[in-house]
């Protein structure tokens, strides 16, 4: 099977669109920063050099540190797909975090984004 375009993407190129999203709705790169955090174990200073060194998302779920067990308690449907039926490992890492990202923007509470409440 190819390889989707978007796991040699670098996570630094759809940043940017992350933040946008979320500060349009009034939240922040900081809350944005946290989910990813949560979602891989990575330390601030971490996520700041992977996005730096222009990271690709295959490389960059595939060497984080502590992927979060609790992100499978994430369910919907994020561009069509339901994320639960995704097999392929990266992109439903990736659609874990379009699914957060989504979640932020609609203004949803941190503790339920982050499966904590």
């Amino acid at each position: 099977m190819a390889k989707h375009r978007i796991y040699t993407t670098s996570v630094a190129s759809v940043y940017p669109h992350y933040i946008t999203k979320a500060e349009k709705k009034g939240r922040t790169k900081e809350e944005v920063d946290e989910i990813i955090r949560w979602h891989t174990g990575y330390s601030q200073a971490q996520l700041d050099k992977l996005l730096k060194n222009k990271t690709d998302f295959e490389t960059f779920f595939a060497e984080a540190p502590a992927l979060n067990p609790s992100r499978t308690l994430i369910k919907g449907v994020v561009c069509g797909v339901r994320i639960e039926e995704i097999e392929e490992d990266t992109m439903r890492e990736i659609r874990y975090l379009d699914k957060m990202i989504d979640e932020l923007a609609k203004g949803r509470k941190m503790e339920k984004i982050l499966r904590t409440a």
